[in-house]
């Protein structure tokens, strides 16, 4: 287990994605996913209240709802660490205080939890004055409704701010930021964000921690990214450069007997700043693949040369 930064929370170092409940897997199929993730030894959960009001028929809170039902019927929220968002549901747009309010209640009746573990900011909103949103969280915070403040999405500057505010008005300090960060995606993560984290002893759990199933090696020609169920999400991430990438992980996962997704994984967990990537799993039998990367100490040549492979997504 793993602490997030100044929290009192131990997580393993790997994050169950629930973008996937409630849209490319059903109920049961979630279910029987968080059952295997619980019983590999996984506990932190992350989810938002927009999921996934994207796909037909679903209306947002899908993954909460999915997430709270299990918890209920397993009797275990208090053997898991539950992170969610706020911002992105169509009937709470935006990180205005009422909305925010009312979006954490909703999501706690979804969960059928009366606290959140995490509670992100889910996205930046410019339209609103900053310190109004930070002081909506320190009141769910102070109620109890939630254990701690986390950001996604957010640039460095605005963390800074948020931080600043946090700290001119005596509050706790946001413990961890959810970022876009892969070997095909490092930018502005490491210039930007990463420094902020060592000063402030922030920590943080990247998504798209695969890009979107992109570094798994499952993709090397047009024809397989055309193929793919989610192609529109796969396609960014598909260059010649990417490719390169894949190569060299294909190339330290045969040295260590292992899957190109545990080193892409165990890579992440290797950066500063990184307590624990997100990664979701449609079905239990990709799971294990997922959670050996805990496990894989890469060398510092290992990361050498993951390092120069995707250098050009540094710059």
């Amino acid at each position: 287990m793993t602490r997030v930064g100044r929290s009192d929370l131990d997580i393993f170092p790997l994050v169950l994605g629930g973008n996937t409940f409630g849209w490319t897997s059903d109920e049961a199929g979630s279910w029987a996913v968080l059952d295997a993730f619980v019983e590999q030894g996984g506990n932190a959960i992350d989810s938002a209240d927009g999921y996934s009001s994207w796909a037909p028929g679903n209306s947002g809170g899908e993954s909460e709802t999915i997430i709270g039902s299990w918890m209920a019927e397993r009797g275990n929220r208090d053997q898991v660490v539950i992170g969610t968002k706020v911002s992105r549901h169509p009937d709470f747009l935006g990180l205005a205080p009422d909305t925010i309010r009312a979006g954490a209640d909703a999501s706690l009746k979804r969960l059928q939890t009366d606290y959140i573990d995490l509670y992100f900011a889910h996205r930046d909103d410019p339209t609103v004055p900053l310190v109004d949103t930070v002081a909506a969280f320190e009141e769910l915070r102070a109620t109890g409704k939630i254990r701690n403040v986390a950001v996604s999405n957010y640039s460095g500057e605005r963390i800074s701010e948020w931080i600043s505010i946090a700290r001119s008005n005596g509050w706790p300090l946001p413990v961890a930021v959810q970022p876009h960060y892969n070997l095909v995606h490092r930018q502005p993560f490491e210039s930007e964000i990463a420094p902020i984290l060592h000063a402030d002893g922030l920590v943080a759990t990247p998504y798209f921690a695969l890009a979107s199933g992109f570094l798994t090696g499952k993709y090397r020609v047009p024809a397989d990214v055309e193929a793919a169920t989610r192609a529109d999400m796969v396609g960014p991430f598909f260059s010649d450069d990417g490719l390169v990438v894949v190569d060299a992980l294909a190339r330290v996962a045969q040295e260590h007997d292992s899957a190109i997704a545990t080193v892409a994984l165990a890579w992440l967990t290797s950066r500063p700043g990184v307590v624990a990537p997100i990664a979701s799993a449609r079905t239990p039998d990709q799971l294990p693949d997922l959670m050996r990367s805990a496990d894989l100490r890469l060398t510092a040549d290992d990361i050498a040369a993951l390092d120069e492979a995707s250098a050009p997504f540094a710059a």
